[in-house]
């Protein structure tokens, strides 16, 4: 066996090891390229080559910063600066040598997360309009919609309040980019498979 195939088994062992460790250590909690299945699936898939990130028109993608652990270096998304565009090619996918982001032929097929609101900090649900995080969807009315109704014990104003559809939220992030409220805290925010799976973060 040549030595070359030796070092190549053993650092795909090394990966997988180290990809498995971090998901069950919880130390990636992150916002991955679409066709991401899963962190413990993409962890043991992704060798870190960059390739994906280099991939991706928007500059999107990033790698992980060093306080995540295994986790370093893997792309990720920051919606909050800059969302998934969901391109209808996926350059990101077809990029990918390893599999670690496969499976996505429309945006349907990707599920990066669930987009979830604080009903607290979202303007239209104080009666005040707002459609921003509906109308920036590239799922509009699918994934998300507006539910209209009058303010309750108030007989003047309307409440325009966005509902997410679970089943059909890519996770994108662009309604957390374009949302226009960041005080305390942006009123919408993406929610990992993660931390589903640990029942919120």
């Amino acid at each position: 066996m040549k030595l070359s195939s030796v070092v190549a088994g053993l650092s795909a062992a090394v990966v997988a090891f180290q990809g498995v460790a971090y998901a069950a250590q919880g130390e990636a909690s992150l916002l991955r390229p679409p066709g991401a299945q899963g962190e413990k699936d993409f962890s043991a898939r992704c060798v870190k080559c960059g390739k994906c990130i280099e991939a991706c028109p928007y500059l999107a993608l990033f790698p992980a910063p060093g306080d995540q652990g295994f986790a370093t270096g893997t792309p990720m998304v920051d919606a909050r600066s800059q969302a998934c565009r969901l391109c209808e090619d996926f350059p990101c996918v077809d990029a990918c040598p390893t599999g670690a982001l496969r499976d996505v032929e429309q945006r349907l097929d990707v599920r990066m997360g669930t987009a979830v609101i604080d009903e607290d900090l979202c303007i239209a649900f104080q009666g005040m309009r707002c459609e921003v995080c509906y109308r920036t969807c590239p799922l509009i009315d699918q994934a998300i919609t507006i539910d209209y109704r009058m303010r309750e014990g108030d007989a003047i104003h309307s409440v325009f309040a966005p509902v997410i559809d679970e089943e059909r939220c890519a996770g994108c992030g662009l309604c957390v980019e374009r949302c226009v409220v960041d005080e305390p805290n942006v009123a919408i925010r993406i929610e990992t498979h993660a931390e589903r799976a640990r029942g919120g973060a």
